[in-house]
């Protein structure tokens, strides 16, 4: 890998982690169009240690105050029942979903999954499903014309099924093309979570898994396509980059719907189909056998 491909692929991670349009469909897409070898799993998962970096900055004082409590609450029975231990509970029930199956379908992940017609199945099926939940999300909220809306929750009400449900939701993620802030929102949004808090949970669930993984995919660092040097560098511009989009997504969420999100993974899904159909991609570009 060039220090080129390094530098643009450590910017699409950092531009779509956050975003809830899948960062390893677009990495492994932006390899497969510019006619690059694809940069693995292994590749995506150390990057994402970057944006993961970002996260933990800017949630440093939640997840300060959460360690903090969740710590407390191991020797002091009364603090089981404050949010912030209960919170640091929930993130560790909530990655026992991934955890399990990262490692059940771990060859799974590194190969048949990173077909392109999977990945644009993925973007498009997932693209309605964020936006149905988007819809009733709002019609929930709202209410109709002869009944009230109903009040979204938010963090302080989720419980142990709840964050479960949202581990799931996660685990979805490891398939390219579903986005792990898109299939957690989703199901936040299903559960009538407020926007932010759906995200702002998804963030905090994100932690142990994607440095977990990361960690456990360093030792592939050296061999084939994946040099230490370029997955440092591409790891830090991911860090920089990320930070800029989560701080302007979590403002965006407050205000704007997901719709335009919708609208491009179902139109770049198609993309990926009518380019593989035409043969100007293979559903395998780039990838070493």
């Amino acid at each position: 890998m060039s220090w080129f491909e390094s530098f643009i692929l450590g910017v699409v991670q950092g531009l779509t982690e956050f975003l809830p349009i899948s960062s390893s469909a677009h990495l492994r897409l932006t390899a497969a169009f510019a006619g690059w070898p694809d940069p693995g799993a292994a590749f995506t998962a150390i990057t994402q240690i970057g944006t993961e970096a970002a996260v933990l900055i800017y949630f440093r004082k939640d997840i300060s105050r959460i360690l903090s409590a969740w710590f407390r609450s191991l020797t002091d029975p009364g603090m089981r029942r404050d949010h912030d231990a209960r919170m640091g509970w929930l993130v560790i029930v909530g990655s026992i979903p991934i955890g399990v199956l990262g490692v059940t379908l771990k060859d799974f992940i590194e190969g048949p999954f990173r077909d392109l017609r999977l990945i644009a199945t993925t973007l498009i099926v997932m693209g309605i499903v964020l936006g149905i939940a988007d819809r009733l999300a709002v019609r929930s909220a709202t209410g109709g014309r002869h009944r009230r809306g109903r009040e979204p929750k938010n963090l302080t009400e989720l419980g142990v099924r709840d964050g479960l449900i949202y581990g799931f939701c996660q685990a979805m993620a490891l398939i390219p093309g579903v986005s792990r802030s898109g299939a957690t929102i989703s199901g936040g949004l299903l559960m009538g979570y407020t926007r932010e808090a759906a995200a702002r949970y998804s963030f905090l669930l994100a932690i142990p898994a994607v440095l977990a993984s990361g960690a456990y995919e360093l030792k592939a660092v050296g061999q084939g396509h994946t040099a230490w040097g370029p997955t440092l560098f591409a790891t830090l511009v991911a860090f920089v980059i990320g930070y800029a989009v989560i701080a302007w997504f979590m403002k965006f969420i407050t205000t704007r719907s997901f719709m335009p999100f919708v609208t491009y993974r179902i139109l770049l899904g198609i993309a990926i189909f009518v380019l593989v159909g035409t043969g100007v991609l293979t559903p395998h570009a780039g990838e070493s056998h």
